[in-house]
This record gives structure tokens, sequence and C-alpha cells, in this order.
């Protein structure tokens, strides 16, 4: 039995945006955890202004990470809730 990886293709590159429709950047890339294959965050590039006024985790890099457990919808837009996000 082969594995689908179709849907992180999907993820990439959708606009991130909150329920309330707040744009806040960019899919750039998923981090997991290595052991357990568990999502952790959404790396976003191109974050927007109001991105940074929400103090959202940062990876070492200094790129903005957003709880993978905030997604609550995947269409044409990745759409999180705000409230997970704090």
């Amino acid at each position: 039995m082969t594995i689908d990886k179709k849907p992180h293709k999907e993820i990439m590159n959708k606009s991130v945006v909150t329920k309330e429709g707040k744009r806040l950047g960019v899919v750039k890339d998923i981090t997991f955890e290595t052991r357990t294959g568990e999502l952790i965050h959404i790396v976003i590039k191109d974050p927007t202004p109001y991105t940074s006024q929400l103090g959202l985790e940062r990876s070492q890099q200094g790129e903005t990470l957003i709880p993978y457990n905030s997604i609550i919808a995947i269409g044409d837009f990745l759409v999180v809730s705000e409230e997970d996000l704090m």
C-alpha cells in the first residue's frame, strides 16, 4: 500500500487567512515530529503586518510559525482560527 502525499503538495503556496478573513501570509513549509510524523507548524512566507502583531512563535531562522492544530479548513485558502493562535 502506498501513502498518498498529495495533501502536502496541495497546502504549499496557499494563502493563509483567519476565519474572519484577515490574510496572514503564504504557506512555505510544514514542520513535523520525525519520530511520530505529527504535524506541528505551518511555516509562513510573506507575513502581513497583521501577522506580526499576533506575536506568533518563530523558527530559529526567524520564520513565522502557525500551529498546525489551528487549521479549521483547507480549500482555495488555508483557514485558521485566530483564537487558537493566541
